[in-house]
């Protein structure tokens, strides 16, 4: 009876421990992604702002996708252009989200679902909205 406990116990732990590890996201900072930027690292920044938001301010060289709040078959579409070249090159994938929350996660998920590297996946640090360095905005459309 006391192995049978042991046992359980054991697979519960294991359990537990691989559904926390699938909700364990990685996050990049402003200073990070600047220093990327500056040494021209193969970066792709995935920019899921609504457009308005996209237009009035963005990391010079983001991608817009115009997906947020991902959360529809349409959010995920719009995501695709940038999917497709993310699964077969080696670019850090950094998704900018208007502050980093819900539709990072969102869109971090189905990059990692879509057959994207988890090790490449980052989620800017409170986004957009927290963006520190305005000479690398791009704030022209």
């Amino acid at each position: 009876m006391q192995k049978t406990l042991q046992i359980l116990i054991m697979i519960l732990l294991l359990t537990l421990t691989q559904s926390v590890s699938a909700f364990a996201r990685q996050y990049i900072t402003a200073a990070e992604v600047k220093q990327h930027i500056a040494e021209h690292s193969a970066m792709t920044l995935v920019d899921i702002q609504v457009e308005d938001e996209f237009h009035q301010h963005h990391i010079i060289g983001a991608q817009a996708t115009y997906a947020y709040p991902v959360k529809t078959a349409e959010d995920h579409a719009k995501m695709t252009a940038v999917i497709t070249p993310l699964i077969s090159n080696n670019n850090l994938a950094v998704v900018v989200c208007p502050r980093g929350g819900g539709g990072a996660k969102r869109a971090y998920d189905l990059l990692l679902k879509s057959g994207v590297d988890e090790d490449r996946v980052f989620i800017l640090k409170k986004g957009q909205a927290a963006w520190p360095y305005p000479e690398l905005l791009d704030a022209s459309h």
